[in-house]
């Protein structure tokens, strides 16, 4: 990866994480409604940074007019794939063909990815809501990630993305947790968010929040279906993508015949 796409998405990634760790430094005020009111600027702030990723691939090559109707088709299968399990005990597919997207066609790709498939299975299981960009935020990160492991082939790449999937499926709760803990735990509980409180102690108290309301249950639910689903599916669904993507020769150099001019 070049020094812009990298500048690019390491940025983004730095900001998706400020998004979701504000209130433990800014120490707001705990409200049920304290996301309807900074949900829209998020959203705001995170479809610039997506149109800069795309410009920065644009600008080395690595994403093209073929990739961006891959990435139109995979969005598609992805929001298709997410109300099949609807989130029921953690089943979500959403997550095992993202970090499969993610491993073959780069980090890049895998984060415009992240977002794509939340908003467009948003809009089809009408789950918009204040919570949609920060959804959007966390699968773009695991994307992201997805591109940036390292070499593997046969058992070990599956191995690895199994791994990589369990704890995307755990990063995804953590984030989401976060995002909800400081304004729907309340201050009257011994898990409730204490504004101005010493960071070690809030952090205390968000990590058994986080076990008990979300890691227990829907985080490792949702940790198996990865598993399990990149073990039955991940080698046939990575050999597709590749011949995909050998098929729509990503980076190979547009030349023209001077004979036929």
């Amino acid at each position: 990866m070049t020094l812009r796409p990298a500048l690019v998405l390491s940025v983004a990634s730095l900001l998706g994480l400020a998004m979701f760790c504000w209130p433990l430094f800014a120490h707001p005020q705990p409200s049920a409604a304290a996301h309807t009111m900074d949900a829209p600027f998020v959203f705001m702030a995170t479809l610039p940074v997506l149109i800069l990723v795309v410009l920065a691939e644009l600008s080395r090559g690595g994403i093209d007019a073929k990739a961006l109707a891959l990435l139109g088709v995979l969005s598609a299968v992805n929001a298709g794939l997410r109300p099949l399990g609807a989130g029921t005990g953690g089943v979500e597919l959403v997550f095992f063909l993202l970090v499969l997207a993610g491993r073959v066609f780069g980090p890049g790709f895998g984060f415009v990815l992240g977002s794509t498939s939340l908003f467009t299975s948003a809009l089809l299981t009408a789950g918009v809501g204040p919570w949609l960009p920060f959804q959007m935020l966390a699968s773009s990160m695991i994307g992201l990630g997805a591109g940036l492991l390292p070499k593997a082939r046969g058992k070990a790449e599956i191995a690895l993305l199994v791994a990589y999937g369990v704890f995307a499926a755990y990063f995804f709760g953590v984030l989401m947790s976060l995002w909800t803990w400081p304004f729907l735990a309340g201050t009257a509980t011994e898990l409730g968010f204490v504004p101005g409180a010493p960071l070690p102690e809030n952090l205390h108290r968000f990590a058994v929040y986080t076990v008990l309301t979300s890691t227990l249950g829907w985080d490792t639910g949702r940790a198996v279906t990865n598993a399990v689903a990149i073990v039955l599916l991940g080698p046939a669904v990575l050999t597709v993508l590749r011949r995909a993507a050998r098929r729509a020769a990503f980076d190979a150099p547009v030349g023209f015949d001077q004979s036929q001019l």
